[in-house]
């Protein structure tokens, strides 16, 4: 891999083969990584897929088995914690409960001897930059909101100005509002400092809103490196396609003539394309490009089925649709709502661009 990122950016943290092991089980498994300056990159994977001891590499509160991590072309394996150029913003968030706000945020800043005119003058520009009032500087952080508790740890971390900061789950324990909020405000955030930001969650939406890239750990490994569009628009697993949205996968085998034949519903379909040595995997067809039809021919692939339920969700519907045993998943704005009744049988279909096919 060249050091030079995706995003055309140099790169400021390189991974090479990099490797955790406990034991005989290997957590990571020689995931090998350029994540450019100025990124905001995200981990993805769910819980035991190794994306949280990845982490504590990165931060160096684990020393690798294997592999090296660069920074700037530096091998920091070795190097502590407190003496690499980043920052982590746990989920816990870790703020002192009796210090104020402005304490809070200074303590980093304090502990490398920085004078406290000088100190007080960095939280202030700190609380204006994170959208927090000066006259928060002196209030117990024990009488702020979640909000603004995950703001002044986010002051915090940037009070040194480090190269690049890592986030651990920070909106895991938050209300759903908050987060949405709280995801523009760190994406906004991101922008203005142009720093490097690293990012672990389990949530799909997160790391979709916030990031340039997403990386999707399973088992150990890097499965899938992309933007969120191509995670989402051009999985190369089933495992990928399942984990980044709502979807409908069917398993197929490749006929002679270029179909794709589903066991399970007795029928072929038409492939998006096929490509060279494929014998048998699976199409995927996200909920949106599902349509409802008139008639068969409406659409290259159909499917009978019963309308099974229906869920809002805000500006959009899905609907479940039986096909004997399988459910699939409609989704349409809510202009275009359906206007079926349970029971109803209804024929759904798809054209070939708009379905995927992976191998695994």
């Amino acid at each position: 891999m060249s050091d030079e990122s995706t995003t055309g950016r140099s790169s400021i943290l390189q991974l090479r083969q990099l490797t955790k092991s406990f034991g005989n089980f290997t957590a990571v498994d020689r995931i090998d990584l350029d994540i450019a300056e100025g990124e905001f990159f995200t981990i993805v994977g769910p819980s035991g897929s190794g994306k949280t001891t990845l982490l504590r590499m990165l931060t160096g509160m684990e020393t690798p088995s294997g592999g090296d991590i660069l920074l700037r072309g530096k091998r920091i394996n070795d190097l502590p914690a407190n003496r690499r150029p980043t920052c982590m913003v746990f989920q816990s968030l870790a703020l002192f409960p009796h210090r104020t706000v402005g304490q809070n945020i200074e303590f980093p800043l304090k502990i490398r001897g920085v004078d406290a005119a000088s100190r007080k003058a960095r939280a202030l520009q700190l609380l204006d930059q994170l959208r927090l009032p000066q006259d928060h500087y002196g209030k117990s952080v024990t009488k702020c909101s979640g909000g603004e508790r995950q703001r002044v740890a986010l002051a915090r971390a940037l009070a040194y100005n480090p190269e690049i900061l890592f986030f651990d789950e920070p909106l895991s324990a938050i209300d759903y509002k908050l987060r949405k909020t709280l995801e523009k405000e760190l994406k906004d955030i991101h922008r203005e400092t142009g720093k490097t930001f690293i990012y672990i969650t389990h949530s799909l939406e997160e790391a979709m809103v916030m990031s340039d890239r997403i990386g999707v750990m399973r088992a150990g490994h890097l499965v899938q490196v992309g933007t969120p569009h191509e995670i989402y628009t051009a999985p190369q697993s089933k495992f990928v396609s399942e984990f980044i949205g709502d979807v409908n996968v069917i398993a197929v085998q490749a006929q002679a003539n270029g179909q794709l034949h589903a066991a399970e519903f007795g029928t072929s379909f038409a492939p998006p394309r096929l490509p060279n040595g494929f014998t048998s995997g699976h199409l995927v067809v996200r909920p949106e490009f599902l349509r409802f039809l008139d008639r068969p021919d409406s659409a290259v692939n159909c499917l009978e089925g019963r309308l099974y339920n229906e869920y809002a969700l805000g500006s959009r519907i899905q609907y479940q649709v039986r096909v004997g045993e399988h459910v699939f998943i409609v989704e349409k704005l809510r202009q275009q709502a359906f206007g079926g009744q349970r029971d109803d049988a209804v024929l759904i279909g798809w054209d070939a661009k708009d379905s995927i096919l992976v191998a695994e």
